[in-house]
């Protein structure tokens, strides 16, 4: 692990701000492998240094990582002024400058994956890399056969080229209870999709006639929405996704 800033250090360790640190600092408060350190600006190595304020022993992690399962209601970005966003539901998760890999829609449900490590969004959001992500698409009238081939094939959602090659599956057709009006068809699809064009699968349901009315997303590349989690809530992702994540 390359050197950091002792001030850093702990801030990302959770000791305090930067300026609560320098007030450590100064108050001799810190030592470095058992001696007092009271330059800000020191460099220490965080896999080999032993670092321990006030008697406590820190730990430096550089990246985090959470599952959140999005609700409804929430914009996928680190600051809104016209809705609350995802990161005011992790507002006590450890980690700095943290954000979301990706955006869903503000009425879109289901996984998000919350970090601070640029350097894997930017893989899992590249199109060169073409990460699967996969929604349950809740959809008004009957998906037929032929629409599933459209959207597998690839559809025109008014841009320069068509949709790439999907994976579409019907799960369900059955009748819905419309208050005051006779029941009407709607049908659940698991598709599963390698870009992240705006609105991309609300558009090529729509191209197909067939407009959505729910959407979740349950996995992107190798990770899967934890189903104990509910709306809202979020943890920690285990070692195991972590290492998945990266070897996409």
């Amino acid at each position: 692990m390359k050197p950091v800033r002792l001030d850093k250090f702990l801030a990302d360790s959770g000791v305090g701000t930067r300026s609560q640190v320098k007030t450590l600092l100064r108050k001799g408060l810190v030592t470095v492998n058992g001696e007092p350190v009271k330059k800000p600006e020191q460099k220490i190595s965080p896999d080999r240094d032993l670092v321990v304020c006030q008697g406590r022993q820190l730990t430096y992690t550089e990246f985090f990582y959470y599952m959140l399962n999005k609700p409804a209601g929430y914009v996928s970005a680190t600051d809104d002024n016209t809705a609350p966003t995802v990161l005011s539901l992790l507002k006590d998760a450890p980690g700095k400058e943290l954000f979301p890999v990706g955006r869903l829609d503000k009425d879109t449900e289901g996984l998000l994956l919350i970090t601070n490590d640029g350097a894997l969004a930017h893989h899992l959001l590249s199109p060169r890399h073409h990460v699967d992500k996969t929604y349950l698409v809740r959809a008004a009238g009957a998906v037929t056969d032929s629409d599933l081939r459209k959207l597998e094939a690839g559809v025109d959602i008014g841009e320069k080229a068509p949709t790439l090659p999907a994976k579409a599956r019907l799960l369900s057709s059955d009748l819905c209870p419309v208050k005051g009006a006779e029941p009407a068809v709607s049908s659940l699809v698991e598709l599963t999709i390698h870009e992240g064009k705006f609105h991309q699968v609300k558009r090529m349901f729509q191209a197909i006639g067939k407009p959505v009315t729910h959407l979740r997303r349950v996995s992107m590349g190798s990770l899967v929405l934890d189903e104990a989690l509910a709306p809202g809530a979020f943890r920690p992702l285990t070692k195991d996704e972590i290492s998945e994540l990266h070897e996409l």
